[in-house]
């Protein structure tokens, strides 16, 4: 059979499981894993939480690791088009034929375990062994790991890393991690394993109890943002921006990093301490600057303020949480000079739909209200009812299919005769699954 149909197969066999289904249990992953082999234990890794930044951060760290010659394994979700975008390699999407005969061999094990519980493996501890297998089988000399959810009964925590990168905490996910800023970083400072290194960024004083106390309580090393590393100088730059990082082994200066926005400042410079500890760089000695300049020039992170169209602008941003666009909107008024911007959003309807939007409607001209192509997209008469408590009846819209809602918002962009071109554009946001909906159309 070949590769493509059984990688076809594939896929669907891992839909099967759920791809939303939640089972909070370390013990059959934990048990699929020790079957294997063990193969998370083949290399070290760098392990990411936090609610907003994670993917950016990771792959930030994969393109300074590869800077310095090293290959890397990374696991990050979701996807926007591909399962196989989880898992990457040396910085690509694992190849279809690689990660059909990973599949296979992880594949019989797994049935096994199945038999044996009530609750099967989740589509993310399947996911997540594939990927440990992958690395180890490569080999990769490091793995960078995403959390998917939390942190301490995540599935990638059987890692137990050396080094924990935690990026800030906002309210996300509370039906699973708790109410509050507290309960949440509870649950994430469970990467935090005994003798660990710890990157922390800046964290609301309620976020940062808890990781204090973890790390008192295992022994681990902690480094804090604005004390031990940061941001000495950020300038917008065409593309991007302009950084000087002050690192655990020094100053880097002209860092141009591809991305916008202040919190990409903020994520590479967390990056770059994490790099730093796994290099063993600290006060008395730094990285090659020019290999830093390397790694931070060549990152990527599709999805994160992409312009996918140019006359007019579009860009699709995967901000879904009050906490994530609020970096989203700063960037937009920071970097960009819209005379006129139109916004394309489809949510969750289990997020904080009302205060994403109260965030979003001052960088907005209009709003257009769609769905995305999730069982859990809001509908889009709901999306619209709370965006007119913001917007006003008068500019929000609904369009019931999303190439309808991105023609229409690109029609009353280009509307306004007063505004060049030039400077309309088009925000598609509100999900990562909305931003995959909308690249799939563009690509068309």
């Amino acid at each position: 059979m070949a590769a493509n149909r059984q990688y076809q197969e594939i896929e669907a066999e891992l839909g099967e499981r759920g791809f939303t289904r939640m089972v909070f249990d370390l013990g059959r992953i934990t048990e699929l894993l020790d079957v294997l082999g063990s193969p998370q234990r083949a290399y070290p890794s760098i392990h990411l939480t936090g609610t907003n930044g994670k993917t950016s951060t990771a792959r930030m760290i994969d393109s300074l690791l590869r800077a310095h010659g090293l290959h890397t394994g990374r696991y990050t979700s979701p996807h926007l088009e591909t399962v196989r975008e989880r898992i990457s390699l040396d910085g690509e999407p694992v190849e279809e034929e690689r990660f059909v005969a990973t599949y296979r061999e992880v594949e019989p094990v797994a049935e096994l375990l199945d038999a044996r519980n009530d609750e099967p493996l989740t589509y993310f501890d399947m996911t997540t062994a594939l990927a440990f297998a992958t690395f180890a089988d490569a080999p990769v000399d490091v793995a960078v790991i995403e959390v998917g959810l939390g942190g301490a009964e995540d599935s990638t925590n059987v890692i137990e890393a050396g080094i924990a990168v935690i990026l800030p905490i906002g309210l996300d996910h509370t039906e699973w991690l708790g109410d509050t800023l507290t309960d949440i970083a509870l649950a994430k400072s469970g990467i935090i394993h005994p003798g660990a290194t710890v990157i922390c960024a800046i964290q609301e004083p309620e976020a940062m109890e808890p990781i204090l106390d973890r790390c008192a309580e295992v022994g681990a090393t902690l480094l804090r943002e604005g004390v031990d590393f940061g941001v000495a100088g950020r300038a917008v730059a065409f593309g991007g921006q302009m950084l000087t990082l002050r690192g655990l082994g020094g100053v880097y200066k002209d860092v141009f990093v591809p991305l916008h926005g202040a919190h990409q400042g903020q994520n590479a410079s967390i990056a770059l301490a994490a790099v730093e500890v796994l290099l063993g760089a600290g006060k008395e000695k730094a990285l090659e600057g020019p290999l830093v300049q390397e790694g931070f020039a060549q990152t990527t992170s599709p999805g994160r303020l992409e312009r996918v169209r140019t006359a007019p602008t579009v860009l699709v941003d995967a901000a879904h949480n009050p906490h994530g666009m609020a970096a989203t909107v700063r960037a937009l008024t920071e970097e960009f000079a819209f005379g006129r911007l139109i916004g394309v959003v489809a949510m969750f309807a289990d997020k904080d739909v009302a205060g994403t939007l109260e965030l979003l409607e001052p960088v907005l001209d209009e709003i257009v209200v769609t769905r995305n192509s999730a069982v859990r997209s809001m509908d889009p008469t709901e999306l619209a009812a709370i965006a007119t408590e913001y917007f006003g009846e008068d500019r929000v819209h609904i369009a019931y299919e999303m190439p309808d809602a991105i023609e229409y918002a690109v029609e009353r962009a280009e509307s306004d005769q007063d505004t060049a071109l030039s400077s309309v554009g088009v925000l598609i946001t509100g999900s990562v699954v909305t931003v995959a909906d909308a690249r799939k159309l563009f690509k068309r």
